[in-house]
């Protein structure tokens, strides 16, 4: 979700794993290991993205997911969701990306608040947020909602 292109993705789950063999010595067990290692990787991923400073080509992966699609109306539909929502999702910043990526992975706020290391109020008050944010900027993309 922070990286575009399949070589940046390969580099960025490369220092992921490096922070988390560094860090494992420091990891207490006072929350669930895998709360522990979403919270390094979300961190180094936000700094990678930080450190990059690239342009990012939003629709490569896009297009080449398109390529492989039947050419049925359905699929041209959520294929023009699906491009909305990922255009979308680029024009947010790195910590409403976070709160998006862990809302579609099926977190609840309390997780999500426990990877971000926010209260869950202040979790689901930021997805709410986000998730205006979103709809909004889809909108002014010219997408109408039905």
């Amino acid at each position: 979700m922070y990286m575009d292109n399949q070589e940046d993705q390969n580099d960025l789950y490369q220092e992921i794993i490096l922070q988390l063999w560094k860090s494992y010595t420091r990891f207490q067990g006072q929350s669930q290991f895998s709360t522990w290692m979403y919270r390094v990787a979300l961190n180094t991923a936000i700094t990678y993205f930080k450190k990059a400073k690239q342009v990012v080509e939003r629709n490569d992966i896009f297009d080449d997911k398109v390529k492989n699609l039947q050419s049925s109306e359905v699929d041209m539909i959520v294929e023009s969701q699906v491009q909305y929502l990922y255009n979308a999702i680029y024009l947010l910043n790195d910590v409403e990306k976070a709160l998006i990526f862990l809302y579609l992975e099926g977190f609840s706020h309390q997780e999500i608040g426990s990877n971000l290391g926010i209260s869950e109020g202040n979790a689901r008050v930021k997805l709410n947020r986000t998730k205006n944010k979103l709809q909004e900027i889809i909108k002014n993309q010219g997408y109408e909602f039905r």
